[in-house]
């Protein structure tokens, strides 16, 4: 058996996720059926992150097993994007890998992106590409609540009621806020992430930024350590699995 891993660009708005399901349209599903056809096997995917009904990705990581060698990956690239141009998803890179490397397990850094359009007028170019927000946001304010995350903690205020994963605790590399006019940027880094952990922080720094609740506040809120507490998790269409770093 070979063993590719691809780099996958896509548009999550029409998806009902990656992972396949019983019912509904996923990214996973078209691609391991695109691939399948193409080389005549049926293929199986594993990715590095199970993104959300709605949520895109500048660059995907997975990888998948099959008999036969793919020896010219360029009319590989050429052949599947052609196949998957209506679909709002590309494969931006395909690249020969050992059977040590798994696209989920060997993953060291996953890189999210939220963005969110901080103004009154509704965004038309990016719609379904971020979160529209009308209040002004205080950006220093979140940039001092991002700070608070950062760190091995205990991240169960963020934690889906739905999430399987065994521990809560996780370790923030890094969490930024950029803005540029009345766009904003907030991207977090961390080996892993729970489930809607991400979406969960950015609903209580959108919270932070509007003053709805103190500094102090958002503090007391991490360390108690309840889902309750939580603001409404910001919703999937301003996130991205910006890369994934092995």
């Amino acid at each position: 058996m070979y063993r590719y891993q691809i780099l996958i660009e896509y548009d999550g708005s029409r998806y009902f996720g990656w992972q396949i399901q019983k019912k509904g349209k996923t990214i996973q599903g078209i691609i391991q059926k695109k691939i399948s056809k193409l080389l005549k096997e049926k293929v199986i995917i594993s990715a590095a992150g199970r993104t959300d009904s709605g949520v895109h990705a500048n660059e995907q990581s997975a990888h998948f097993d099959c008999k036969n060698k793919i020896n010219k990956t360029i009319r590989f690239l050429k052949s599947i994007n052609h196949f998957l141009r209506k679909e709002g998803i590309s494969i931006l890179k395909v690249k020969k890998k050992n059977d040590n490397f798994h696209a989920r397990f060997s993953a060291r850094i996953r890189i999210y992106k939220y963005i969110i359009i901080n103004r009154l007028s509704a965004p038309v170019i990016e719609k379904n590409r971020a979160w529209h927000v009308i209040k002004k946001l205080d950006l220093e304010l979140m940039r001092k609540g991002a700070k608070k995350l950062i760190g091995t903690k205990d991240f169960s205020t963020f934690r889906s009621s739905s999430c399987r994963a065994k521990s809560p605790i996780r370790t923030m590399k890094l969490v930024t806020i950029k803005s540029s006019k009345n766009k904003i940027e907030i991207e977090f880094r961390s080996q892993s992430f729970l489930q809607q952990q991400v979406r969960s922080m950015v609903g209580c720094l959108k919270y932070l930024g509007e003053k709805k609740w103190s500094l102090k506040k958002f503090e007391n809120i991490i360390k108690l350590k309840k889902r309750g507490l939580c603001a409404p998790p910001a919703p999937p269409e301003g996130l991205y699995l910006k890369r994934v770093i092995y």
